[in-house]
């Protein structure tokens, strides 16, 4: 059978004209094999309070989350914006990688699928290599660290690199905007199948940068480990940021209220 039949079709939901899909986990990496052994290029994108903010003043940003061909949910904000405008979701549409990315690794070694890995810190990635290669054996995956130059010759030659090992997905961790900006400007001179921005993932899933308590992250309040490790370089995200996606989407809700 075409795998592409298989790729179901999945509810979008709309915010602040930023459109993501309400999946489960188990969708998502059911998603990301099925696209992974087809003959195209697929990009996953993603959403949080901070991509929304994002896309909401940058054009480019926007047509990239819009234009993506599955994109998920990463914050409990977003559900709870959703909430606001009538959208019934539930914690479970709320997935973030350091979570799945094991359950990714079993299944991509089950169906023999290859990964690259871009980011980090020199060092990061090995140190996540090591830990998939733990719980997936025989999974296929390279990587090299997220600090080159993003155009030149630097660029060029990371990029030589991922097409010699043709992965069937590429995880590129940057950072937004950077990272989406990266793979616009490079998507056709690279020979991978799945294109996963997927932020700090690896310095979570190594225990570089804390995330918290579980029962903290399972509450959706993670960021406020992050202010409290971290205020200088995360205040203006988090103190400023999320005030102000509320008030925009709160401004939208009473506006259409009234006409």
């Amino acid at each position: 059978m075409n795998n592409s039949i298989l790729i179901k079709k999945f509810d979008e939901i709309s915010i602040l004209g930023i459109r993501f899909h309400k999946l489960k986990v188990n969708e998502l990496i059911d998603y990301i094999i099925i696209t992974a052994k087809l003959n195209k290029k697929t990009v996953v994108g993603n959403v949080n309070i901070r991509a929304v903010n994002f896309a909401y003043d940058l054009p480019w940003y926007r047509d990239f989350i819009n234009k993506s061909d599955l994109v998920f949910c990463d914050g409990f904000g977003i559900l709870l914006g959703a909430k606001l405008c009538g959208n019934c979701v539930e914690s479970h549409h709320r997935m973030t990688c350091p979570d799945y990315i094991e359950n990714l690794a079993l299944a991509c070694e089950k169906e023999n699928i290859s990964i690259f890995l871009l980011a980090g810190k020199p060092g990061i990635v090995e140190k996540a290599i090591t830990k998939l290669s733990t719980v997936a054996p025989k999974l296929k995956v390279k990587g090299h660290h997220g600090y080159f130059y993003k155009n030149g010759k630097e660029n060029d030659l990371v990029i030589q690199q991922i097409n010699q090992f043709k992965p069937d997905i590429l995880y590129v961790g940057f950072g937004m905007p950077v990272q989406e900006k990266w793979i616009l400007n490079n998507l056709e001179k690279i020979d991978a199948k799945v294109f996963l921005p997927l932020g700090a993932c690896l310095d979570f899933y190594t225990a570089e940068v804390y995330r918290g308590p579980v029962w903290i992250t399972n509450l959706g309040l993670e960021w406020l480990t992050r202010l409290f490790t971290e205020p200088r370089r995360l205040w203006s995200r988090y103190l400023v940021g999320n005030p102000l996606f509320f008030y925009r989407l709160l401004q939208q809700k009473f506006s259409k209220a009234i006409r």
